[in-house]
């Protein structure tokens, strides 16, 4: 079973997880064993927020991505998968940190949704108040 050498690193936004696999190929991305446009659908926005670590460090000919997303919604699908690639792609080469790290695409952005609180409606709205 020879296997070709492939990168893996895992990224995540809010509560989205994803592990990337780069492997040596033509630019392809496949999420979840779906092609990227069947996945996301038609959301140019989308697909070129998932790019942009490739075209930044031009390697969108040079790799195949496989991505493995669960949790969340689209957006924080696609925002997980941008980060697993960019770490993915250090991995490569290091010599990307720079480049990467000045879009700021190396950071896990850590906004997640507060809890609810006990006597409230929301996390922090509170009921209407009556004073009679």
């Amino acid at each position: 079973m020879a296997e070709s050498k492939e990168i893996m690193a895992t990224g995540r936004r809010k509560t989205a997880i994803a592990v990337v696999k780069l492997v040596k190929g033509k630019g392809r991305v496949f999420v979840n064993g779906r092609k990227l446009q069947d996945y996301i659908g038609n959301m140019p926005a989308v697909e070129m927020m998932i790019y942009r670590p490739l075209v930044l460090t031009e390697n969108q000919e040079k790799y195949d991505v496989r991505v493995k997303a669960v949790g969340g919604g689209i957006v924080a699908q696609a925002a997980a998968i941008r980060h697993g690639i960019s770490r993915a792609l250090l991995k490569a080469n290091e010599e990307y940190k720079a480049v990467l790290k000045s879009e700021g695409l190396l950071t896990r952005d850590a906004r997640v949704k507060e809890r609810k609180k006990y006597g409230r409606k929301r996390a922090r709205k509170r009921f209407q108040f009556s004073k009679r």
